[in-house]
């Protein structure tokens, strides 16, 4: 099941607020996108997150789910109604993201 347009807009608007926030389309998903590195993404309408430390801490008892078949496993945010806690939530993962790849 791909996810639906309408999730995405609903989960930049909550993130809106920090600015350089931004998303690619992959495979009927959503890849997002903080400063320029992957925080996460929309997968089956479900808005999943790199398990790094300050996510886990900040969600403690968020489950683990997979995005898709193959996938590592991610933390799936329950609390998309809370814009605060999201623009923190990805404030604070962000010095535990990986740079992005150098093009060639």
């Amino acid at each position: 099941m791909a996810s639906s347009r309408d999730f995405l807009d609903f989960i930049l608007e909550q993130l809106s607020g920090l600015g350089d926030v931004e998303y690619r389309a992959m495979m009927g998903e959503y890849i997002i996108y903080y400063k320029g590195r992957i925080v996460g993404g929309i997968y089956d309408d479900r808005f999943l997150v790199k398990p790094t430390e300050s996510a886990m801490a900040m969600m403690p008892d968020a489950l683990r789910q997979l995005p898709y078949e193959g996938a590592k496993e991610m933390l799936a945010v329950d609390d998309v109604e809370n814009r605060e806690f999201l623009c923190n939530l990805l404030e604070a993962m962000y010095s535990e993201l990986p740079e992005p790849k150098r093009k060639r």
